[in-house]
């Protein structure tokens, strides 16, 4: 069993249960196939599981290592991207609603992603390479956004918090009264979903 499941911490985690995305944040395992750093470069993109009946073995020497995630909310509160590559449709979508999500930073479809990416990379790891998150209320949460909550991950959808683990969610628990809740989902993501774009669940 490798370690190369994500969950919405962004940690990386040995697990037999298989994710229905791919990832990739460079080359981050060593030749034992062991995960020796969190990322190598900026841009953590979400690919389709085949693409051009392209074939690879997992965690080759000196090749990309391949990540995976439940569902595509997982690898957005991860900090992930859609690949421009393999998923080019959904990668217009993606940068569409997220240039309409985050007007503030003046960018339009001619910008390059890299300085999308940029921006991702300060939302999602902080100097000390911990996990960047930040307070609001559930209510104004949209679909899709993750948040902790008793130290757990949690999806919300429908004014309902649904627990992940790496086999699925579990069955969904009213939200809770809190004034605050610690939101896992890097801010440009979640202002993404709540102009339209809605990303995929397993539920």
């Amino acid at each position: 069993m490798l370690q190369n499941r994500v969950n919405p911490f962004g940690q990386i985690i040995k697990t037999p249960h298989r994710g229905t995305w791919l990832g990739n944040r460079g080359v981050i395992h060593n030749a034992d196939k062991e995960i020796v750093r969190q990322f190598k470069v900026k841009a953590w993109i979400t690919c389709a599981l085949q693409f051009r009946g392209r074939h690879r073995e997992i965690m080759q020497p000196n090749r990309w290592t391949e990540l995976f995630f439940l569902d595509e909310a997982t690898a957005f509160a991860a900090g992930h991207r859609p690949c421009f590559q393999c998923r080019y449709a959904d990668h217009q979508r993606f940068k569409m609603y997220w240039l309409k999500g985050n007007p503030g930073y003046g960018f339009n479809m001619k910008t390059a992603v890299t300085e999308i990416d940029d921006i991702l990379q300060r939302e999602r790891i902080a100097a000390d390479k911990t996990k960047v998150s930040y307070k609001e209320s559930l209510d104004l949460l949209p679909d899709g956004a993750f948040v902790a909550y008793q130290n757990k991950p949690y999806l919300v959808k429908a004014r309902q918090l649904h627990l992940w683990t790496a086999a699925g969610y579990e069955k969904p628990i009213p939200f809770p009264v809190l004034d605050e809740v610690q939101v896992l989902t890097p801010k440009s993501f979640v202002n993404m979903f709540a102009a339209g774009y809605a990303p995929q669940m397993l539920l």
